[in-house]
């Protein structure tokens, strides 16, 4: 597998076009597929927005499991090692993600301790991290990876001074969290007042009176009405297609509303680092609530220790799998990639995993919509070597912290 150059355009990134592109480039849809591809070839997410707890949970994640999984911000890899598992290969189609995840790992493996990481990945506005980069993180960063964090910006800063801010407000999410705060305040509401709520009561009250208004006011509903400005939270042209077909109005308003609720109202803030980061664009601090799992300090050892396990591949998923022999996986996670995928990609990529999968292995995913994307898609041969898990997706689900897709699903392996 080849490495692309992290600040490669989306023009040159064969392997995110060929995910992405499926209509002529002058049709409608075609121009809203490259417009999102030009936007998803920075960095999107600093972070992952897919609770890891509920992951692992589903995964029955153990010592010796071999594991896949897409890599997005990286968060939810590292906290899967804190179950020191046998293997992690990480596969992302955007080389900013590799670039993120290598760097992370790197920390990991060569901070002095835990309190070191937290500072650099987890704590805003510490200026000497820049210094804990050079001498820490950079000579043990593969060329590549190095490059593009030593890259200057038109303002004469190097990438890796995002360290010293607070890279969770960067990339495509990350401002796009952004923007949503501006338009708040736009229309009289602070959205960090959130996070000085003490009880799901207040949580509640603020969400009904302050946040939930935004919702009908005309702006926020034109906004939602048009694909492009979802863009800013990873949501491709497919996706937005199927979550509008959802709606009874015509925009996906009434569904950001109720996701935004679920992450508002249905989790103490203390035990929600997603919420600290929608509402406060930051972390809890000390004594305020939770940070994610892989950075609590219980589990700062076994992630440091098993952190050569892991291999981080410019890659799709199907394409590494083609690499890999028979019934020698036995997690996968996909994410919510297969939200944008034709039958014919899910076919081919449930075909690999089929090959791939070891006895009693488990897929875990999330969709845009509650169904299963695999329903009417999949062909009947490779389903009927799935059982799906229903019941435990459905509880699962109701416990993502994240709140911020339709549905969560859990597949096992049928015995031969």
């Amino acid at each position: 597998m080849t490495e692309l150059a992290p600040d490669a355009g989306f023009h040159r990134n064969k392997k995110l076009k060929d995910a992405l592109l499926q209509h002529e480039p002058m049709s409608a849809a075609g121009l809203s597929e490259r417009l999102f591809g030009l936007l998803f070839s920075g960095l999107v997410y600093a972070q992952i927005w897919e609770d890891p707890e509920v992951d692992m949970e589903a995964m029955e994640l153990t010592e010796g499991h071999r594991i896949v999984t897409i890599g997005s911000g990286g968060c939810n890899m590292l906290a899967y090692l804190s179950r020191r598992p046998a293997s992690i290969d990480v596969v992302d189609l955007n080389p900013n993600h590799v670039a993120l995840n290598r760097l992370k790992l790197t920390a990991f493996r060569h901070l002095p301790d835990h309190a070191a990481v937290l500072r650099f990945l987890g704590t805003e506005g510490e200026k000497g991290n820049l210094a804990v980069f050079d001498r820490h993180i950079a000579p043990h960063l593969d060329e590549t990876s190095r490059r593009y964090w030593q890259r200057r910006s038109l303002s004469g800063r190097r990438r890796a001074s995002v360290f010293t801010r607070n890279i969770y407000r960067t990339g495509l999410l990350g401002r796009f969290i952004g923007i949503g705060h501006v338009l708040a305040r736009l229309h009289g509401v602070r959205l960090e007042e959130m996070v000085k709520a003490r009880s799901l009561r207040e949580q509640r009250h603020i969400f009904d009176r302050q946040i939930a208004p935004l919702f009908d006011r005309p702006l926020i509903r034109w906004l939602t009405a048009r694909k492009s400005s979802l863009f800013g939270l990873g949501i491709p042209p497919q996706q937005y297609d199927e979550l509008a077909g959802l709606s009874d109005s015509g925009t996906i308003a009434p569904i950001l509303r109720h996701r935004l609720e679920k992450l508002a109202c249905y989790f103490p803030l203390k035990d929600n680092p997603f919420a600290w980061q929608a509402f406060a664009r930051r972390y809890p601090r000390a004594g305020e609530g939770k940070m994610p799992t892989y950075l609590q300090p219980q589990h700062f050892q076994a992630i440091r220790d098993c952190a050569n396990r892991v291999t981080v591949h410019h890659a799709g998923f199907t394409e590494l799998l083609r690499e890999k022999p028979a019934a020698s996986l036995d997690r996968f996670v996909l994410l919510d990639a297969q939200d944008w995928m034709t039958p014919q990609q899910l076919n081919e990529l449930w075909t690999a995993i089929t090959r791939t999968a070891a006895p009693g292995a488990r897929v875990i995913f999330r969709t845009a919509a509650e169904v299963s994307v695999l329903d009417g898609k999949l062909s009947e041969s490779l389903l009927a070597q799935w059982s799906y898990l229903a019941d435990q997706s459905a509880r699962l689900d109701k416990r993502d912290r994240s709140a911020i897709y339709g549905g969560f699903h859990l597949y096992e392996k049928r015995s031969a």
